[in-house]
C-alpha cells in the first residue's frame, strides 16, 4: 500500500456523565481520530488515545499531535508498505511517544483490513465472534452513590464490574459495596495511588474476593509491585506499567503481576499488543483489554484485538451509549447482556459518520507528501 494523505480529526467530546479517577473528575474528552488514505482514496482509521494532561503517562493530546505531525505521518506517506507490522520498525527509532505511534499505526491497521476485504480481528489472528465486556465505574462523591449505578451496570449484564478506588476511599468502600453485592465479579482499580507503606490496607482487601487490584503501585514500577504480589492473595493486573513487549516480559519473569491489562495505545498499538498476548499465553498470564474513555473507533479496535485466544477476562469495551449521547460511527457499539459481537464488515467493523463527527470536531490537520519530517539527525 501507499498512503498519499494522513488527516488529524480533533475533537472535543462531552461524556455524558462526568468520569472520576485518583486523577480527578474528567467531563469533556479531547480526541484525535487518525485517516490514513491511500492512492485509491480508500479510508483506514485509528485514535489516538492520550490524555490531556499527562496524568495518566508522560503523553498527552497535544504532545501526540506535535508527533504525528512532525515524524510519524511524514515518514509513511509515499512509502511502500507491504504489511502493518513494517509500521512498527519504521517507528522503532523514536523513543515512547506510544500512543502517537498507535493512532496512526492502528489505522494503517484498518486500512490494510479494507483493502484486503477482510475484518480487522481475523487479520489480526483472532477466532472469538463474540466477546464479553465489563463496565468501569469512577469514584463518587459518597459511597451510597455507587450503588444504585452498580446495580444498573449489573442488570444490562455486564461480566465484571470495576471501580476506582484511592487512599482513603478504599476498604471501607469495597466492604459497603460487597455488603450489597456479595457475589458479582468485583475488581478495583488504583491507577498508582498506593506504595508499599500501604501494604496492610492493600492485604485487607484480601477478605472481598476480587477478581484483581488494578495497578497499586507506581506507574513505571515492576520491582515493587512483585515484592506486593507476594504479600497479598488478590491477583495484582498490571496496566500502566507494562508499555512494552520488554517490560511484559519483566513483569512476567519477576511474579510482579498474575494479571495484564493490555491497552492498545499504551504499548504503541496492534503490533506490539500481539507479541504481549503471544509471550502471556506462553506464560499461562491471563490477558483484557482496557478502556482509555475511547469514541467509536478506538472502541472497536479493541474489540478486535479482544478477539484473540488469551483474552479471557471481560474488558473495558462497553456500549458507545455508556460513554456519548451521539458516538462517531454508524453503527455503534452495543453491548447486549455483556456481550458484543464482533462485527464481519472489512475494516474495524463500522463506518465513521462524517456527519456526526462534525458535530464534535475541532479542526482537521491535513499532512501530504509536501511535509516531511522535522528532523535535526537524518540519514
Amino acid at each position: 500500500m501507499k498512503i498519499e494523505t494522513v488527516k488529524l480529526h480533533k475533537l472535543k467530546m462531552k461524556m455524558k456523565t462526568p468520569f472520576t479517577t485518583s486523577f480527578g473528575t474528567q467531563i469533556d474528552r479531547y480526541i484525535t481520530i487518525v485517516e490514513v488514505i491511500d492512492e485509491d482514496g480508500l479510508s483506514g482509521f485509528g485514535e489516538t488515545v492520550a490524555g490531556e494532561d499527562p496524568l495518566y503517562s508522560e503523553e498527552f493530546m497535544d504532545s501526540a499531535v506535535i508527533a504525528t505531525k512532525k515524524y510519524f505521518a511524514p515518514l509513511l506517506i509515499n512509502k511502500e508498505i507491504n504489511h502493518p507490522k513494517e509500521v512498527t520498525e519504521i517507528f522503532k527509532p523514536f523513543k515512547r511517544n506510544n500512543m502517537a505511534k498507535s493512532g496512526i499505526e492502528t489505522a494503517v491497521w484498518d486500512l490494510y483490513a479494507k483493502q484486503i476485504g477482510e475484518p480487522l480481528y481475523k487479520v489480526l489472528g483472532g477466532k472469538k465472534t463474540e466477546v464479553e465486556v465489563g463496565i468501569s465505574l469512577g469514584l463518587e462523591e459518597t459511597d451510597e452513590a455507587i450503588i444504585p449505578k452498580i446495580e444498573e451496570k449489573v442488570n444490562e449484564g455486564y461480566k465484571r464490574i470495576k471501580v476506582k478506588i484511592k487512599p482513603g476511599r478504599d476498604v471501607e468502600y469495597v466492604r459497603f459495596i460487597r455488603k450489597h453485592f456479595p457475589d458479582i465479579p468485583l475488581m478495583v482499580d488504583a491507577n498508582s495511588a498506593y506504595t508499599l507503606d500501604d501494604v496492610e490496607t492493600l492485604k485487607a482487601l484480601d477478605e472481598f474476593d476480587l477478581m484483581m487490584i488494578e495497578q497499586p503501585l507506581g506507574s513505571t514500577d515492576i520491582v515493587d509491585h512483585a515484592t506486593l504480589q507476594k504479600q497479598i492473595k488478590t491477583p495484582i493486573c498490571l496496566d500502566e506499567s507494562i508499555d512494552s513487549y520488554e517490560n511484559a516480559k519483566a513483569a512476567i519473569e519477576l511474579g510482579s503481576c498474575e494479571i495484564i491489562n493490555v491497552k492498545i495505545g499504551r504499548v504503541g498499538g496492534l503490533t506490539e499488543s500481539i507479541k504481549i498476548h503471544d509471550l502471556a499465553k506462553e506464560n499461562n498470564i491471563p490477558l483484557w483489554c482496557g478502556g482509555m474513555l475511547e469514541a467509536g473507533v478506538g472502541r472497536l479496535t479493541n474489540i478486535a484485538i479482544t478477539t484473540l485466544s488469551n483474552f479471557t477476562l471481560p474488558g473495558d469495551t462497553a456500549s458507545s451509549s455508556r460513554y456519548w449521547d451521539m458516538d462517531i460511527i454508524t453503527p455503534e457499539v452495543v453491548a447486549k447482556d455483556g456481550v458484543v459481537t464482533v462485527s464481519e464488515a472489512p475494516g474495524i467493523g463500522a463506518e465513521v459518520d462524517f456527519d456526526k463527527l462534525n458535530e464534535y470536531l475541532i479542526e482537521t490537520d491535513v499532512i501530504t507528501k509536501d511535509d516531511q519530517p522535522q528532523m535535526v539527525f537524518f540519514n
